[in-house]
């Protein structure tokens, strides 16, 4: 089967979060299924960059007025088309925001256009190459199935939802730009409170809506969690998928971490503390090997609930514990973190900020990760903790619930305990999880058994590749076969 991909980033050329490292490694657990993903991704410098050499198959004269140049590439085993528009792409910032962090002010066009592109890709555009099945993510490229009926194109769709909060909302004003006719204001289509949504555009135009854990398909029907859409979900449940999300286990492999000072496996893991101290020096912290240090890499937004942590480091500190945190996103919340840091001198650090190597080296050289999302549709920060001997505090909603077992006295018992989730999540409810891991750090025993169990736990893309490959393979065979129940009319 051939597969394109439509996504905003894709790691290891562009990342902002956990979409670029699904899209970057999903190719590769599919190819064992005999199926290629060819993956199509907006020109930003750093994608242009890192591409090299690189072959030009097409020029498109008009993309909502735009013009464009899709090159075809390879970077370390990913399968590439880059769709080049300097007018849209090529400018300071990343993916969504300038260098200011505010939202480019055309975001809409410039995802409009690379789900056209990919429309018309979809569609037959590239002589000799048309894909079995086409799957977006997010609201970046959503509008590709819109696109795709609106032009009578029927190739199978596949939607991934990797976090319904980002619905791609913009004025109905804007539905003749592009390029819609005047029925896409619906509110069986486009129409969404009075503006349109991306999102909710490809919802209602694909034949499979997968989401990133089956907790999280569950919590979207809900008006909780759905953000607005549960409604077309419930209308839509029979085609809604929830599949936990699996992780790169060469990306993320304790044992050959080129960013780790040192490495390490499960039958070394006292090796791990060989990383406390180079941690400790490039955060500025005080220098005792005693206390555990907790860490936090994420955005830092209400959503993951990083402004908890600011009302709750002094249950760590006081009991002789470290904080670091990295990531950024809510200056308001920087702030609080920041000022909250400024009390603890030499035992908190917030880096505003995201790197790889300074992601593994927290992972690989701290003793907890700290996730208390409020809502989390799968997380990945969690599984390379439990990777990299890293015991997770998390809170017990979405993928989290789903990827951590909880350190209770019947899990203890048994053996499976791989860290401490809590709820409430509150401020009270992490107050009280952090609590318990401060006490499990004091028994090494305790500690050491959810350090092993964790790191025994199997989160590879094997098992989600297996899912992902039933879903494409049941699609083309209905879309072969028009008598079936795959939607064969056109959205309009």
């Amino acid at each position: 089967m051939k597969i394109l991909s439509v996504t905003s980033e894709i790691y290891p050329l562009i990342k902002t979060g956990g979409l670029a490292d699904v899209t970057g490694s999903l190719p590769k657990a599919l190819a064992a299924h005999g199926i290629e993903t060819t993956s199509l991704v907006p020109g930003y410098p750093k994608v242009i960059e890192q591409l090299g050499q690189a072959t030009t198959l097409l020029e498109f004269e008009d993309l909502l007025g735009e013009r464009a140049t899709l090159r075809h590439g390879h970077v370390e085993g990913l399968d590439l088309l880059v769709l080049d528009a300097p007018t849209l792409y090529d400018r300071p910032g990343g993916p969504y925001v300038d260098q200011h962090g505010k939202d480019h002010p055309d975001n809409w066009k410039r995802f409009a256009v690379l789900s056209l592109a990919a429309a018309e890709i979809a569609a037959g555009a590239l002589p000799g190459w048309v894909p079995d099945l086409v799957h977006t993510h997010d609201w970046q490229s959503a509008m590709t199935s819109v696109y795709m009926r609106q032009n009578g194109c029927m190739t199978p769709v596949v939607i991934t939802i990797h976090n319904i909060a980002f619905q791609g909302q913009y004025s109905s004003d804007l539905v003749p730009l592009l390029g819609l006719p005047p029925e896409a204001y619906s509110v069986d289509r486009l129409e969404y409170f009075g503006d349109i949504s991306f999102l909710k555009g490809g919802l209602q135009t694909a034949d499979v809506i997968t989401t990133v854990s089956p907790t999280y398909a569950r919590e979207i029907l809900t008006p909780r969690f759905g953000m607005g859409l549960n409604g077309v979900l419930n209308e839509r449940v029979e085609v809604l998928r929830g599949i936990v999300n699996g992780i790169d286990l060469d990306v993320w492999d304790p044992a050959t971490d080129e960013f780790l000072p040192q490495t390490f496996d499960i039958a070394n893991l006292r090796r791990k503390r060989e990383n406390r101290q180079p941690l400790l020096d490039r955060f500025g912290l005080d220098a005792d090997d005693k206390g555990p240090i907790f860490a936090a890499i994420s955005r830092i937004t209400w959503q993951k609930g990083i402004d908890m942590l600011a009302d709750t480091a002094d249950e760590v500190i006081n009991n002789g514990g470290r904080i670091i945190i990295v990531g950024q996103g809510d200056h308001a919340i920087e702030q609080s973190l920041l000022e909250t840091a400024s009390r603890y001198p030499g035992r908190m650090a917030v880096h505003i900020g995201y790197d790889e190597p300074t992601a593994h080296l927290v992972q690989g050289g701290a003793d907890a990760i700290v996730q208390p999302s409020r809502f989390e549709p799968c997380g990945l920060t969690q599984l390379y903790a439990l990777r990299y001997g890293c015991v997770p505090v998390v809170s017990r909603t979405g993928g989290l619930s789903e990827t951590i077992i909880d350190a209770n006295d019947a899990a203890m018992s048994a053996r499976v305990a791989t860290g401490f989730q809590f709820h409430p999540v509150t401020t009270n409810g992490l107050r009280l999880a952090l609590r318990r891991a401060l006490h499990a750090y004091e028994q090494p025993k305790m500690w050491a058994r959810l350090q092993n169990q964790g790191m025994k736990t199997k989160f590879s893309w094997e098992r989600s590749g297996q899912q992902y490959a039933a879903v494409y393979r049941s699609l083309a065979q209905k879309a072969s076969q028009p008598a079936t129940g795959l939607r064969r009319l056109k959205f309009w």
